[in-house]
C-alpha cells in the first residue's frame, strides 16, 4: 500500500490522526495533515483504509497495488 495526501484539500479535522496515528500527524500551526509513513506495514493497512474513508475532505488517497 502506498499513501498520498493532498494538503490543499485537507480541512484539518484530525480524524486520520485519531484513527492511524502511526501514519498521520498534523501541523501545529494550521492542523493540515502530515504523512509520516508513505508505505505503512501490513498491520496498519486496516486503520489507514478507515482513515481514508473517514476523511471529510477526501484528502487521503491509497494505492493498494503498491
Amino acid at each position: 500500500m502506498k499513501v498520498t495526501v493532498d494538503e490543499d484539500k485537507c480541512c484539518g479535522a484530525g480524524t486520520c490522526v485519531m484513527v492511524a496515528p502511526d501514519v498521520f500527524d498534523q501541523r501545529d500551526d494550521d492542523g493540515v495533515v502530515v504523512l509520516l509513513d508513505v508505505r505503512p506495514t501490513a498491520d496498519l493497512h486496516e486503520s489507514v483504509r478507515e482513515a481514508a474513508n473517514m476523511c471529510p475532505a477526501a484528502a487521503i488517497a491509497l494505492d493498494e497495488r503498491s
